[in-house]
């Protein structure tokens, strides 16, 4: 399996979440080749502010793990996180993140800062970025041009 393929698993709960009318971003988490978690934003939907892709998918998988240590795992999600998932992503000690589209007015890993990768902070990941990346920016586009 490769990140494309995972890329394109969280593609799909990406969609889901257009479909939904809410903000198109969805995240998978791996483990040893296999998801362990999926999901999608559901802010509309849980009527939670905190309820991104990202969040929810790490605290299925804490669940699942039975654990709130997320090591040996992958976080692929189609946009690039926001300094809450950035910080969950490290409170997780998520070791990777591989992610799609950069987020210019809200990334928290390299647009507007580098919360996974900061010396400061007692974990930090490895970062990819731009995996399917036009992909999810155009699901995103087409979003926020049909809210128009």
């Amino acid at each position: 399996m490769t990140d494309n393929y995972f890329m394109r698993e969280a593609l799909i709960e990406a969609q889901k979440a257009f479909d939904k009318g809410e903000i198109p971003i969805g995240a998978v988490l791996v483990r040893e080749g296999k998801i362990i978690a999926r999901d999608h934003n559901r802010r509309e939907e849980l009527n939670d502010p905190t309820a991104h892709a990202e969040v929810l998918v790490i605290r299925d998988a804490g669940k699942t793990l039975g654990g709130w240590r997320l090591p040996d795992s992958t976080l692929y999600v189609t946009i690039e996180p926001c300094p809450m998932c950035a910080g969950a992503l490290v409170q997780a000690r998520v070791p990777r993140l591989v992610y799609g589209a950069q987020d210019i007015k809200a990334g928290a890993v390299h647009s507007l800062y580098n919360v996974t990768e900061d010396e400061r902070l007692n974990h930090r990941l490895e970062v990819i970025g731009g995996i399917l990346a036009e992909e999810a920016a155009d699901l995103m586009r087409q979003f926020f041009r049909s809210r128009r």
